[in-house]
């Protein structure tokens, strides 16, 4: 299987509590529900489509028990995503939990990086990250993940957690789909190619001359 990370971020690469003012205040955040005024049919059916290409979710513990918590309880049938996210297989990374109660659930611990590349190796097409973006920084750091999928949000918050911080491995990229909704949502997808590459600039001419070489 490939591991995948969706996400979802503003412009500004903040990914905390897209969804609601209240989803996640940690550090005093305030700004959540970045996402929602920009939710079109465009972008409710391609993430339906993402989902569809799932074997697996793949959380860190603080979105697991937020999700465990929430989406049991969306039990209409016209809803698009709630029947496979919880039908699908869970596989959640922590050192604190000893089982899940969002069935089916696996609790990877110990070495999560031994474990996800054990489930690497499976047969199957996707483990999705969704949300969990500590544990999406560390898997990216750690070069485990094959592809990225945005929904970048034209919005500036100047505040909030972000996507990737810290310390750790350049993360080179191929861009290989891109999109953009009705309400101006930017949809993203990513390979990983190893680590960023880097050069030196040295004038447009010898630049082209460059690119136009066989």
């Amino acid at each position: 299987m490939k591991i995948v990370l969706l996400q979802f971020v503003t412009l500004d690469g903040v990914s905390q509590a897209p969804g609601s003012p209240d989803e996640d205040t940690s550090d005093g955040f305030t700004r959540g529900g970045w996402l929602v005024p920009h939710i079109d049919e465009t972008f409710v059916q391609r993430t339906s489509e993402w989902l569809d290409l799932a074997d697996g979710l793949l959380f860190g513990r603080r979105t697991y028990e937020a999700f465990a918590r929430d989406w049991p309880k969306i039990t209409d049938p016209a809803d698009p995503y709630a029947e496979r996210m919880n039908a699908l297989p869970k596989y959640v990374v922590s050192n604190t939990l000893t089982e899940g109660t969002w069935h089916p659930t696996t609790v990877l611990n110990g070495n999560a990086a031994q474990a996800l590349a054990a489930l690497k190796a499976r047969p199957g097409r996707e483990l999705q990250i969704h949300g969990s973006a500590r544990l999406a920084d560390a898997l990216l750091a750690a070069g485990l993940v094959d592809t990225i999928r945005l929904a970048v949000a034209p919005t500036l918050l100047r505040t909030g957690r972000r996507l990737v911080t810290g310390p750790g491995a350049t993360s080179g990229l191929r861009l290989v789909h891109h999109e953009a909704t009705p309400n101006g949502l930017l949809l993203l997808e990513y390979d990983t190619t190893g680590q960023a590459s880097q050069g030196a600039y040295e004038g447009v001419a010898a630049f082209l001359q460059e690119e136009r070489a066989p």
